[in-house]
């Protein structure tokens, strides 16, 4: 009988010298997870929020410097809005709640997307939250809230086009992809090493479409609240016996 490995057993076999610096999380399946179990959609995304504090501890644990978590997508907002109401609240909770966690375990707390369109209680918690943890030097933790892949893209090149607006000789040949990656919500983030996305699905949701370009990506059919440190350690395991080339002859 094949013997289950142990959390602990699967610790030991991650290297701690070769981490991705930074992880990027699609969370899916919260509406399933409670879809199965016959409860409203909202008690599945209750359950997913004990699936944040898993990874975001066990992150910090391991060293890991970033973790983007994809929270509520710019497409979010076609749900009903009983359940987008719902959401903001639960996010609202989960701020007021976690900011002693988040000290305690030094972790520093941000948020990317359109986050100005946002209710403004919730940007005002979000603020809040920003600001607590502002000092702390360990992992970075940050929300992708309102986002969208190709939103954050357009919301950059109108940032570079009032940029070169301004010039009466801008040079076009300085635009590259090292300078334009400074006007991405990300541009004091590495790119992701790493993009985990679970419930199965086979597709990206709009989610850091410049930045995941040379990720290796990590599937498992397991849903979100049913997510684990076991389940992050065993995507860490496999990055790290993945050969990462970025194009280049293998």
């Amino acid at each position: 009988m094949k013997t289950r490995t142990s959390n602990a057993d699967l610790h030991s076999q991650i290297d701690l010298k070769r981490l991705p610096q930074h992880i990027a999380v699609i969370m899916d399946g919260n509406g399933r997870w409670a879809r199965k179990r016959h409860l409203p959609r909202i008690a599945g995304h209750r359950a997913g929020i004990g699936a944040v504090r898993q990874v975001v501890e066990a992150c910090a644990r391991l060293g890991v410097p970033c973790l983007t978590l994809y929270a509520f997508s710019v497409e979010n907002w076609k749900r009903p809005h009983t359940e987008v109401k719902l959401l903001m609240g639960l996010l609202r909770e989960y701020l007021k709640k976690e900011i002693k966690e988040l000290n305690r375990n030094n972790i520093r707390f941000g948020a990317i997307g359109r986050i100005a369109s946002l209710p403004e209680p919730v940007q005002h918690d979000l603020r809040e939250t920003i600001e607590k943890t502002s000092s702390s030097t360990g992992l970075r933790l940050t929300l992708a809230l309102n986002y969208g892949g190709r939103s954050e893209l357009i919301d950059a090149v109108r940032d570079l086009a009032s940029e070169l607006n301004g010039k009466d000789a801008p040079d076009l040949e300085a635009i590259t992809e090292q300078s334009f990656s400074r006007y991405l919500y990300t541009r004091d983030m590495p790119d992701p090493d790493l993009l985990i996305r679970t419930s199965g699905e086979m597709r990206l949701s709009n989610f850091l479409l410049w930045q995941v370009a040379y990720s290796e990506i990590w599937v498992t059919d397991i849903l979100w609240p049913d997510f684990t440190e076991r389940e992050l350690f065993q995507a860490v395991i496999d990055f790290q016996r993945r050969e990462r080339r970025y194009g280049g002859l293998g």
